[in-house]
């Protein structure tokens, strides 16, 4: 694999941080001796997409909070994160905002009593729109990943669908998984 391929392991992403504890991004850039952040392009209040609406388990137009965010590695943009909730979840808390979250958005979540439970996520591959293209800066032909990820709570209910988009050329996925 080489130098420019990053590989990222979901779970780190799922686990609330314990006080003081950065967010998952900024711990796995530091454990490896890498630099990046992210930065939040847009947070607030949006009409769900059909997609969104059918992840959420909601009706589509209905509203939902979205945080829209470019992951930065090495200062170059390495992922496209569009993070949705319900708006009963939060409507009128950090989310709704545009300010970093202090742990990350899932140590919040179970803050305010929203704990995930189960994740299921679909990952696809296509070409790029032009705008993904230009902001993720890859070349005309290149494709690239769409994880999307829907974490529920012990009811079953979603409390949180993230829609990611990466260059493939740059990404692998690491998916460890327990047996009995």
């Amino acid at each position: 694999m080489s130098a420019g391929v990053w590989v990222s392991s979901s779970m780190p992403y799922l686990t609330p941080r314990r006080e003081g504890q950065p967010d998952p991004w900024g711990a796995e850039l530091a454990a490896r001796g890498r630099r990046g952040g992210q930065r939040i392009v847009s947070a607030g209040e949006v009409a769900a997409s059909c997609e969104v609406a059918g992840l959420l388990g909601i009706a589509t137009g209905e509203a939902v909070v979205v945080r829209r965010r470019v992951m930065l590695l090495e200062d170059v943009p390495c992922e496209l994160t569009d993070t949705y909730y319900p708006v009963s979840i939060a409507r009128g808390t950090r989310l709704a905002g545009a300010a970093k979250i202090p742990g990350g958005a899932v140590t919040l979540l179970a803050e305010l009593g929203h704990a995930g439970v189960r994740v299921q996520e679909d990952v696809t591959a296509r070409m790029p729109d032009e705008e993904e293209r230009e902001t993720l800066r890859t070349e005309p032909g290149e494709p690239v990943l769409r994880l999307v990820r829907v974490t529920f709570d012990a009811a079953e209910r979603p409390i949180q669908a993230d829609v990611m988009t990466m260059p493939a050329h740059r990404q692998r996925l690491r998916y460890e998984i327990g047996i009995g």
